[in-house]
């Protein structure tokens, strides 16, 4: 399916469809937290002025020690290490602010996304990218 296809299939509205799609490479076990609703924060080094839908992008790497730590702490039953999705597109979001402070669990900064309206969306093997990027090119 050619990317641009993927998109127009994953978005909500054809407001959504007519804008180009953002995607965000975020590395397992966090992206799972977020489509599937647990995790309200996506923390980076760096700042963002987007606000708005974005695609959540499972990264190639699994973080094993903070999937032992997840599951530890906050008493939530992951996917098995070798089932989590890996390498595409697994989810969309919406960004509502970028702040250096918050009172989310997730929060540790020293930036950290907003989240909303988090859901999973039918896996799409897709290459990541540093940063924002388009997946409709």
């Amino acid at each position: 399916m050619p990317e641009s296809d993927l998109v127009s299939s994953m978005l909500d509205s054809p407001r959504e469809r007519d804008l180009k799609m953002r995607a965000l490479s975020i590395r397992q076990p966090w992206a799972w937290l977020i489509v599937n609703g647990y995790k309200d924060i996506e923390n980076r080094s760096w700042r963002t002025k987007y606000r708005g839908p974005f695609l959540v992008h499972a990264g190639l790497k699994l973080e094993n020690e903070a999937y032992d730590q997840v599951a530890d702490r906050f008493d939530i039953q992951l996917p098995p290490p070798g089932e989590i999705e890996r390498g595409g597109i697994v989810g969309q979001s919406t960004i509502l602010d970028c702040v250096e402070n918050h009172d989310s669990p997730w929060f540790f900064g020293p930036y950290g996304f907003v989240l909303a309206q988090s859901k999973p969306l039918p896996f799409r093997p897709m290459r990541g990218r540093l940063g924002f990027f388009p997946v409709n090119d």
